[in-house]
């Protein structure tokens, strides 16, 4: 049957894509979830230059299309860099672009989070001496990130479809497979329609670990 026999026949170019996508997935997950609990602390900052500054980053990218940002990291950034020191990889490139963009809608969710602390856990940390920093991190963070576990997913889930505007900029991903395997004449239709199967597969996975996340948590609280 040609509809199996496009995946077997080019387990090459789809396992190249898989492997790339999930290495975006995973690297600009991790790092965006850091970069967002940052930018999240900035916005909920006592210091108003902090506000300010994280306001401007949310507002900023969040607003600039995410393929615009793919064509700084792309042709902007690599100009910027001191002479002679190595081109970064499309690759990594493509990792700091969803960071960049993802941080912003982690930083978003993480916030709304916080607000639902109560008021008095911060006000109870302040009152036996704890710091701002030291409030957020062992208080304010740990209460806010169970609250938090589907709309971090979803944007989890939209991270991973992102990865697919990185075929636009050299990188063999998923969303590139179509377009290689067009150069074997291989059907077209066949080929998206694998491409959703391994998309669905993985976003299967994802919902399964947020409810294996949302059952334990719930439990622990």
């Amino acid at each position: 049957m040609d509809f199996i026999r496009t995946l077997t026949d080019n387990l090459d170019v789809f396992g190249q894509g898989l492997a790339n996508t999930v290495i975006m997935f995973v690297a600009a997950g991790a790092l965006s979830l850091v970069l967002g609990t940052l930018v999240a602390g900035l916005r909920v900052s006592p210091v108003p230059i902090m506000r300010t500054l994280g306001t401007l980053y949310v507002t900023l990218i969040r607003n600039t299309p995410l393929t615009l940002v793919f064509f700084f990291f792309a042709f902007g950034l690599p100009k910027l860099a001191p002479s002679g020191a190595p081109a970064p990889s499309y690759l990594a490139l493509a990792i700091g672009a969803l960071t960049v963009y993802t941080a912003t809608y982690v930083c978003e969710a993480i916030r709304a989070g916080i607000n639902t602390v109560p008021l008095g856990q911060a006000e109870a940390a302040r009152a036996i001496g704890l710091t701002f920093m030291d409030t957020l991190r062992l208080v304010i963070l740990p209460q806010a990130l169970r609250s938090v576990i589907p709309p971090l997913m979803s944007v989890e889930i939209a991270l991973l479809k992102n990865t697919t505007i990185a075929a636009g900029f050299s990188v063999l991903d998923l969303g590139a497979v179509r377009a290689y395997l067009s150069e074997r004449g291989e059907d077209a239709i066949y080929t998206l329609l694998w491409v959703a199967i391994i998309f669905i597969a993985l976003v299967a996975i994802l919902t399964s670990l947020q409810h294996a996340a949302e059952k334990k948590w719930r439990v622990a609280r």
